[in-house]
């Protein structure tokens, strides 16, 4: 690398850049109100609703089902987009 900082007046540099950076991002801590508002709007479950949504094992067959259906739907969709605009432009 070409651009590689090396010697004690690069490590000046950095301690400048590095001053600078540190005044630039500090932290900034959100309202109080807000933070209440997104605690009581998202809701961690409990692990034992977590344990009994992962042992529906017929639910979640149905769902992976979907996702995968939908995802090959849409690899064809593109597929078959690609062939068609493709098609025009090749000659």
């Amino acid at each position: 690398m070409r651009n590689r900082i090396t010697g004690a007046g690069s490590e000046a540099r950095l301690d400048v850049i590095e001053a600078r950076l540190a005044g630039a991002l500090r932290r900034v801590t959100p309202p109080h109100g807000l933070v209440q508002r997104l605690r009581e709007r998202i809701r961690m479950p409990d692990r034992r609703e977590i344990a009994g949504r992962l042992r529906d094992w017929q639910a979640l067959l149905l769902v992976l089902g979907g996702v995968f259906s939908g995802a090959l739907v849409l690899i064809t969709f593109a597929r078959a987009l690609y062939h068609v605009v493709g098609r025009r432009h090749v000659g």
